[in-house]
């Protein structure tokens, strides 16, 4: 299974840090966000990995290369100056991504969930990683059915943590065009393709400057035990 890291946003949020860097390349105790993803995926058994990039995307191109040293294999989507949003970045990509089930992960999401657990996973058109709704986002996404089923409305909705497994189909008739992955998902969703699980673990949207400091301190704490 390939995975892709959706890495080709903007990062207004984090302006003005984003202004000159862009965020995938933001350092925690010394490393790039990216670096973090790239490492994760490389535990978890996945050896070819598809980046997009557009906002000063030439930088991540730099510092990522062909991901040797990662012992994985890099290639790069790139969007431009203008992102596509998940939804086009990833029928952008598809060419890259081939014709079987893939993870994409989104670059600024801290989360432990086991990634390669999801390498022999059952879908149909695709399998979302959910979590409880963060302070950020109150309202949530979508209801988790117990049948592992996704719903667009429901008695208790969760967030979309930002990974997920897609088939290709689903992205079919997708233009490489600007387009959020949320009417994608919702039309699969209604016609009930759509499965997901709770991830209770660490889980952090990287997505403003308070949050970077909160990664850091969690990365700090854990070095700190370490050496106990």
């Amino acid at each position: 299974m390939k995975a892709m890291i959706l890495a080709a946003g903007r990062g207004e949020r984090m302006r003005p840090l984003t202004d000159h860097t862009p965020k995938p390349l933001l350092r925690v105790a010394g490393k790039p966000l990216i670096e973090y993803t790239l490492e994760n995926l490389a535990a978890a058994g996945f050896s070819e990995i598809v980046v997009n990039i557009a906002h000063l995307g030439a930088q991540i191109k730099e510092y990522c290369g062909d991901g040797a040293r990662w012992g994985l294999s890099i290639d790069y989507s790139d969007e431009g100056e203008t992102a596509l949003e998940t939804a086009g970045g990833i029928a952008k990509a598809l060419p890259l991504l081939g014709d079987a089930p893939f993870l994409a992960v989104n670059a600024d999401i801290v989360c432990d969930f086991p990634l390669d657990k999801l390498r022999d996973l059952p879908l149909d058109l695709a399998h979302l990683i959910m979590i409880d709704n963060p302070p950020h986002h109150p309202e949530g996404d979508f209801a988790l059915a117990g049948s592992g089923l996704l719903a667009e409305q429901g008695e208790t909705k969760l967030t979309f943590s930002g990974i997920g497994v897609y088939r290709p189909e689903l992205f079919e008739g997708i233009p490489a065009a600007p387009l959020k992955l949320r009417p994608v998902l919702n039309r699969a969703i209604r016609s009930q393709r759509i499965g997901g699980q709770k991830h209770s673990g660490l889980w952090l949207d990287i997505g403003t400057p308070d949050r970077l400091r909160e990664f850091s301190d969690i990365v700090a704490s854990k070095h700190d035990a370490a050496k106990i």
